[in-house]
């Protein structure tokens, strides 16, 4: 099994995470864009090649790799609807990113202004969510931590108004398949 990624996507380290979670074999190949581009359909990280399987998302590849190992993932709607809206989120705060690194004024358009605002208000309404402060974590969680860690990463949010997810990303900062995933400095 292979898994085409890079380190710094949180895409990716949610991925390489459920791999160390669950002792999948697996080799890790770092791919840059112009790899991506030409070797899935997609044109993005990760993509996983196992055998005759050949996967071009970040959530079917965690599905694959649960099953795989036996696992359950994403076991109730209400389960679903929580990773959707992280998943809204980073997708949201990513797309902002690449269009201020390609030189677009966020604040110029109200399509952006309006982006920017989805973010904050996923914010405020993922910090009600009940967080563990240990593992174990769930997929929504893992999901969540990843999120975080990015945006505050390439400085895309603040957190400190949410105490909860201030409080949730420092627990999980202490779960080892976190702590070995994390963007090299």
């Amino acid at each position: 099994m292979k898994l085409y990624g890079s380190y710094t996507s949180p895409f990716v380290r949610h991925c390489r995470i459920v791999l160390l979670e669950t002792n999948c074999a697996c080799e890790f190949i770092e791919t840059d864009q112009a790899t991506s581009a030409v070797r899935s359909p997609t044109k993005r990280v990760p993509f996983l090649e196992d055998g005759d399987v050949f996967l071009t998302d970040s959530i079917a590849i965690l599905k694959y790799l649960r099953e795989k190992a036996g696992q359950s993932y994403l076991a109730s709607t209400h389960e679903l609807n929580q990773f959707c809206m992280v998943n809204t989120a980073l997708d949201t705060t990513a797309n902002l990113f690449f269009l201020e690194r390609d030189g677009v004024d966020l604040t110029a358009y109200e399509y952006t202004r309006r982006q920017a605002a989805r973010i904050e208000s996923s914010l405020a309404e993922l910090n009600q969510l009940d967080l563990p402060l240990h593992a174990p974590y769930n997929d929504v969680q893992l999901r969540l931590a990843c999120y975080l860690y990015w945006a505050l990463f390439r400085n895309r949010i603040n957190i400190e108004s949410h105490k909860n997810l201030q409080d949730f990303l420092s627990g999980i900062q202490q779960h080892q398949p976190f702590v070995k995933t994390a963007i090299p400095m």
